[in-house]
């Protein structure tokens, strides 16, 4: 009995695995990334915007694929000490992975990558007034992810000109959390 737990316990340890042949960088079945989702990190060209307070300090609850193709995301954030509930919807172009939205300019929104079953990369990409932010987010499937994804992570975000004093953990600074449900 004992040797079956133990076996199970690593089998549960080892499903949280960075695993490169899981990854899907295109032909997204978006159907799989319904459901609860955790802020993990994010980077951007403008760190006002994904620091406290800012208009991007937003964590994730969960995200659900529409029957139009597009996106709902439920997010919450702290207003004078109270966690406030937001639903953002987005709608599907015709590149896979690709979203758009209206908030605060205009923006895109694409699939970087996912395993589906632990973690998922975005891509934002906002003009307002004539400026560029570029905004990337790391989701998972569970409050914390291993180091290798967060090291991923750096990774993707290198390739677009963003480096580590660009990127915020954002894991445990989630002061909502207890009223996920």
């Amino acid at each position: 009995m004992a040797l079956l737990l133990l076996g199970l316990g690593l089998s549960l340890v080892s499903a949280q695995d960075l695993n490169p042949r899981a990854i899907v960088r295109r032909n997204y079945d978006i159907s799989k990334v319904s459901g609860t989702w955790y802020s993990i990190s994010m980077a951007s060209t403008d760190m006002k915007r994904i620091e406290e307070n800012g208009d991007l300090w937003v964590f994730v609850q969960s995200i659900e694929s529409l029957e139009n193709r597009g996106l709902r995301f439920s997010f919450h954030f702290m207003v004078h000490g109270e966690c406030v509930e937001v639903a953002v919807v987005c709608d599907k172009t015709d590149k896979n992975g690709e979203y758009t939205i209206t908030y605060l300019g205009e923006n895109r929104l694409l699939v970087s990558e996912t395993d589906y079953r632990l973690y998922i990369t975005f891509h934002l990409r906002n003009v307002r007034n004539g400026t560029e932010t570029q905004v990337l987010a790391l989701y998972g499937r569970i409050p914390e992810l291993k180091p290798s994804f967060l090291e991923r992570f750096e990774k993707i975000c290198k390739t677009y000109g963003l480096g580590p004093e660009n990127i915020v953990t954002m894991s445990s600074k989630d002061h909502c959390y207890s009223y996920k449900r």
